[in-house]
């Protein structure tokens, strides 16, 4: 600890009030505001502040005096250290509580919006193993949780710990995602030491081995993509050999080769080495259509696909469409709420920035057998232009699904220019949802708000807001 730090106060006996943003919970002390992480409201411990401002403080909880009535047991034996479940010790039914509270305090007191009509929260079946996506780091540098454990010669294969770019979990087991996950992982990290692979360094860009990604769907298929730093078959080819020789499961094994200064790949080639190039994903929707989504390595695709399909579900009950509409789907990624929704309009237009998301979007829907929907790639606020819109047909019902950052202030001017008769608003940022409400509410009303939990044990929610044109 620092010698600032040193001078910081110890609060005791502070009871933990409520759950709060990024994952930290809130206390109150004599009208200072306190953020600490893993603790859980009721609670009541000591907190050493090792940040104070005018008006607020973060601090750690050094001492529990009384355990919170909202407590359970973590499963993760990494809960403290790694950042990613940081609301796992609160009961499910409180972290529900807590997340339609942030929708609704977001909506009231950023978009002045009436929630009388905000519907409960949508719940996730499955709490544990529902994630069909996770990325792994290498690093030379492990993160020790002990002072004096000793550091792993190779380092580490698992995820950054929080705020420190070069600092690696080494991860035993995840409870996010299905087996045979944790033994992929494992065994590639078993190999790389017997087989002396080094671990990138990003400081220094020296090392063989960068990332690890793998996926899965519900169908049962697998994908599993080791990341490198430099070409070099002799070495990568027997490790590859190994996965295919140990899990049958893997239906596509592939790799890349980074050498640039930062973890990102989706301008580098994909290289197939055994299997498939993608693997293949079902969604059942509100008719008892089953429609099948191609996923390659750099497709997006929303990482809980059960609650996915209630997300959507969701999205087609709040539009109300009519089979003469003519639908807009912007930041429609690959296309899975377009093509979700196309069998009850007459023609589905969806946008996106992303080409490589556009050309999985049009290949969906050709694999599903869809002729009315149109797919265009450029940036939003340059594509939805009058002119776009002349050519391509009126929207009756726009849905739209932006990035956490909102909407483009153009994008808004346009919707209410070319007045659909309803929106349905998608967000994953309750805050930037609620500005941009603000905004549509020069002609438009809120009526039905419904949040849906995607990660369960994270602060993070779902948000979709229907949004009717006054006459």
């Amino acid at each position: 600890m620092s010698r600032r730090n040193k001078l910081l106060p110890l609060l005791q006996q502070v009871t933990i009030a409520d759950a709060g943003a990024e994952g930290m919970a809130v206390a109150r002390v004599d009208g200072l505001v306190v953020f600490v992480p893993f603790v859980v409201p009721g609670d009541v411990v000591d907190i050493q502040l090792y940040k104070k401002k005018k008006n607020y403080a973060e601090g750690r909880a050094v001492h529990f005096h009384t355990w919170s009535p909202l407590r359970v047991d973590q499963a993760c034996p990494h809960f403290g250290t790694c950042g990613g479940c940081k609301w796992q010790t609160m009961s499910y039914a409180a972290q529900l509580e807590a997340k339609q509270r942030q929708v609704r305090d977001n909506l009231e007191r950023l978009g002045g919006v009436d929630c009388s009509l905000m519907q409960s929260i949508c719940g996730s079946d499955n709490i544990y193993y529902y994630r069909n996506k996770l990325e792994f780091t290498f690093s030379s540098r492990a993160w020790r949780t002990l002072p004096d454990e000793e550091p792993a010669p190779h380092g580490a294969l698992g995820f950054h710990i929080p705020q420190l770019f070069d600092k690696v979990l080494p991860i035993t087991r995840c409870v996010l995602q299905a087996d045979p996950s944790n033994d992929i992982r494992l065994a590639v990290a078993d190999y790389a030491v017997e087989h002396d692979l080094s671990y990138y360094d990003i400081r220094n860009h020296t090392g063989f081995l960068r990332n690890l990604v793998i996926r899965n769907s519900s169908l049962g298929h697998w994908m599993v993509i080791v990341i490198i730093a430099e070409e070099d078959s002799a070495r990568l080819f027997p490790l590859l050999d190994m996965l295919h020789e140990r899990f049958p499961q893997i239906t596509s094994l592939q790799y890349i080769v980074n050498t640039k200064f930062n973890d990102s790949y989706s301008d580098l080639d994909v290289h197939t080495y055994l299997g498939d190039d993608h693997i293949e994903e079902q969604m059942t929707t509100p008719d008892g259509r089953q429609l099948h989504f191609i996923i390659n390595p750099k497709s997006f695709y929303q990482t809980n696909s059960r609650q996915a399909e209630r997300l959507y579900s969701h999205v087609a009950q709040l539009a109300e469409l009519q089979s003469t509409d003519t639908l807009y789907d912007l930041y429609t990624g690959t296309g899975t709420i377009a093509l979700f929704l196309a069998a009850q309009v007459r023609r589905v237009v969806g946008i996106e920035y992303v080409e490589e998301a556009i050309a999985d979007a049009r290949r969906n829907a050709t694999l599903n057998g869809f002729d009315n929907t149109a797919f265009f790639a450029g940036d939003m606020a340059q594509v939805l232009t009058p002119e776009f819109i002349e050519a391509n047909g009126r929207p009756d019902v726009v849905v739209t699904d932006p990035p956490r950052a909102g909407m483009h202030e153009k994008v808004v001017e346009q919707l209410l220019a070319t007045a659909p008769r309803k929106i349905v608003y998608v967000s994953c940022n309750p805050a930037t949802q609620a500005r941009d409400l603000r905004l549509l509410a020069a002609r438009y009303d809120v009526r039905r708000i419904q949040p849906v939990d995607m990660f369960p044990h994270t602060q993070h929610v779902e948000n979709i807001a229907e949004l009717v044109l006054r006459d």
